[in-house]
């Protein structure tokens, strides 16, 4: 299986909505999907991504910031693989890509929320060395 890591620009996250969709299991509408993705292109954010022969297969998305507690970090949000390419390593490989890219960029860490429910996401995360640090609270205003 030959695959490609790499950034897209922003002109390009429309080619992503359709994976993070699935990702949010269809509970967002494609229609706010693309709108909150276009506000997020004039933020601190970028998109990784993983093609197989020209295919969109895994994404992954990077905030950067400076935090009080850490330094220089990056948030992954909405890291997402197809799941037929799923068990084959592929996450691993492409963690690995988003370490290097994050330390590149000057990160000295890489933080990242995972759904309470989402235990097979909790212990591919255990196993890459990521701990919990605390809860994640949300209040919809």
């Amino acid at each position: 299986m030959s695959y490609q890591f790499k950034i897209i620009s922003n002109e390009d996250l429309n080619q992503i909505i359709p994976m993070i969709y699935d990702l949010n299991e269809a509970k967002i509408s494609l229609d706010v999907l693309t709108s909150r993705f276009n506000e997020m292109k004039k933020q601190n954010y970028e998109c990784a991504v993983i093609s197989i022969a020209n295919e969109l297969v895994g994404v992954a998305g990077l905030w950067f910031c400076t935090r009080h507690y850490i330094g220089k970090s990056v948030e992954l949000d909405h890291v997402y693989i197809k799941p037929k390419y799923r068990g084959n390593g592929l996450g691993k490989k492409f963690m690995a890509w988003l370490y290097t890219y994050a330390k590149g960029k000057g990160c000295d860490s890489i933080e990242l929320n995972t759904y309470v429910q989402n235990n097979p996401s909790h212990k591919f995360y255990y196993n890459e060395g990521f701990e919990i640090l605390g809860y994640h609270f949300l209040k919809k205003l």
